[in-house]
């Protein structure tokens, strides 16, 4: 990133919004910039022409402004490079706001562009228009309103330097918000003045090499503070730009310090087991037996990123007293639960150790003993379990997709069901989630967003979290690649099965689970993707074991949320019963 584009646009000096735009496009493009998502408006041509004409940019148009910032979001996530978002004004920028939210919390760099009304036609009914100045509050990390477009050398470099200035604060991994108050004319109307200026005035390619050229990332190291012998290593969701990287970093501390590894599922650790021999994946269960609860607590913990998804060991974290090192570059607070914690501003990578083994402690032989028993509970439960329960599934993807499979997960019950039931394995595949606000706002056009220009790509998700984005199915014939939608239709949320709040009385299905009557096969008809209905496990294990080069396709489910719901609690008070030995 940083490095000035290959292919140079040449300023469209027809009038002069068709000016102001296309010097604010070179720039972003001279700076890095490869995609931008579009939505259709009149407020927002001059930046939609520009961008759009301009040959070094990828732009995708969207019609529904939700869908398309979770779109963008999910490319985002996936490219690790800051994505461009325009609307035009009004309301539009408003439906952004649920992605903004979440790549806040999640740190995902977008460049949000909201066209406006100039400052004469607010306030005065003159239609689409709103206030849209802090549209989205504090969630942007940085936020700013552009000046009216004008003929003036000095103000078109005030416009270069805003630019740079949005794209460095992106690159902190957030949203930036830019506010762009717009007269007419909106379309191209050549201008006798604009053009006359520009051949007296424009110094040519050379306005841009003011654009400084980013220097390399310096990996500032961090030595490891002084650590007892029996810690433990925590990683919560996290997709890294370079997996295997990540990965020996988090297996060069746990070798040096002798400590397991409690990962989360969507961290690349569980699909690169073999880089990490201290890696233990049944925490959850395991920290449900009184005996292990005790016995296992740890003098120290390193944590690195946020907390994993198990409210078993956030609640079992809690009950320490030891001190927490959290190791996150962010200057966010990663502590939820405001213990004893202290912060090392750094990435995994940047702590300085030895590549030392440790002596295999008493105590990390204690963890190994949980983690076999338990896994093999699991597996001899999963084994005698009816045919496609929602834990089998899990189980079922983690074994047969294909290796280095991009692969998005659905908040509530599908995430939960990675983190109990998905066999770490070597096979290399990416995990993506938007845990940031824990939402099911955009989940298909979030993996949408992924699977543009990647491998093959897979979704995991519910009814519910499908239904509320099934919108995103508009950019079926924008996709390039490939999406298999994994849905699992229980017919509701069924993350709320497993919670006190079922016991609610009659108000509990429809105001609660909400259960919807969509016929699945022809919302797909509908929208032009393809359908199968899955009813075995062999036909499932068929259908995952080989993915399509393109389009969308749909693999449905059907499971019942109740019998589901009584199988895990029935495999909870199994294992929380465990015999231990002493």
């Amino acid at each position: 990133m940083g490095q000035a584009a290959a292919v140079t646009m040449p300023i469209d000096p027809r009038n002069l919004n068709t000016l102001w735009a296309s010097v604010l496009v070179e720039s972003f493009v001279q700076l890095g910039l490869q995609t931008v998502v579009i939505c259709p408006g009149s407020r927002s041509a001059p930046l939609a022409i520009a961008f759009a004409e301009h040959p070094a940019i990828e732009a995708i148009p969207i019609l529904d402004e939700r869908s398309a910032a979770f779109f963008a979001l999910g490319r985002a996530r996936a490219s690790h490079r800051p994505v461009a978002l325009l609307c035009s004004s009004g309301t539009a920028g408003a439906n952004f706001y649920p992605a903004v939210i979440e790549a806040n919390e999640s740190g995902v760099p977008l460049l949000v562009i909201t066209a406006d009304r100039p400052p004469e036609l607010r306030q005065c009914h003159a239609g689409q228009a709103i206030d849209q100045l802090k549209l989205f509050g504090s969630y942007p990390l940085w936020q700013t309103e552009l000046a009216l477009p004008a003929c003036d050398l000095e103000l078109l470099r005030y416009l270069r330097q805003t630019v740079q200035q949005a794209w460095q604060q992106a690159q902190r991994g957030g949203p930036v918000h830019l506010n762009q108050p717009l007269r007419e004319p909106l379309a191209p109307i050549a201008d006798p003045i604009t053009q006359a200026w520009f051949e007296q005035q424009w110094p040519g390619d050379d306005f841009f090499a003011a654009l400084p050229i980013a220097a390399p990332t310096l990996l500032l190291q961090q030595a490891l503070p002084p650590l007892p012998v029996q810690g433990i290593i925590t990683v919560g969701p996290i997709a890294p730009a370079d997996p295997v990287t990540f990965v020996q970093a988090i297996a060069r501390l746990s070798r040096h310090l002798g400590w397991p590894v409690l990962s989360d599922a969507v961290t690349p650790l569980r699909q690169f087991a073999d880089y990490c021999p201290l890696l233990i994946s049944g925490y959850d269960f395991i920290l449900r037996q009184s005996h292990w609860r005790a016995t296992l607590k740890p003098e120290a913990v390193l944590q690195i990123g946020e907390l994993p998804t198990s409210k078993e060991l956030r609640l079992w974290l809690a009950e320490q007293t030891c001190p927490r090192w959290i190791v996150a570059p962010r200057p966010d607070n990663f502590d939820p639960l405001h213990g004893p914690s202290h912060s090392l501003p750094v990435t995994p990578e940047a702590i300085a150790v030895p590549d030392t083994i440790a002596p295999l402690s008493e105590y990390h032989r204690q963890w190994q003993q949980a983690e076999a028993t338990v896994q093999t509970a699991i597996a001899q439960h999963l084994a005698a379990a009816p045919d496609l329960t929602e834990p089998l599934i899990a189980r079922l993807l983690s074994q047969y997709l294909p290796d280095q499979t991009p692969i998005f997960v659905a908040n509530s019950t599908p995430i939960r069901d990675l983190e109990w039931f998905w066999l770490a394995n070597n096979k290399q595949r990416s995990l993506y989630c938007n845990r940031g606000a824990n939402g099911i706002d955009g989940t298909l056009s979030t993996a949408i967003g992924i699977a543009h220009q990647n491998r093959p790509s897979v979704l995991i998700t519910g009814d519910l979290s499908l239904l509320h984005d099934s919108n995103g199915f508009l950019q079926r014939s924008r996709l390039q690649g490939h999406l298999t939608v994994v849905l699992i239709d229980n017919s509701g949320g069924g993350i709320f099965e497993l919670l006190p709040i079922r016991d609610c009385g009659p108000s509990f299905e429809p105001f609660v689970a909400t259960p919807q009557s969509v016929d699945f096969a022809v919302l797909c008809q509908a929208y032009g993707v393809e359908y199968q209905a899955i009813a075995t496990e062999q036909e499932l294990i068929k259908s995952i074991q080989t993915l399509p080069t393109t389009g969308i396709r749909v693999l449905h489910l059907l499971t019942n949320r109740r019998h589901n719901a009584a199988w895990r609690r029935a495999l909870f008070t199994e294992l929380a019963a465990i015999p231990c030995e002493d």
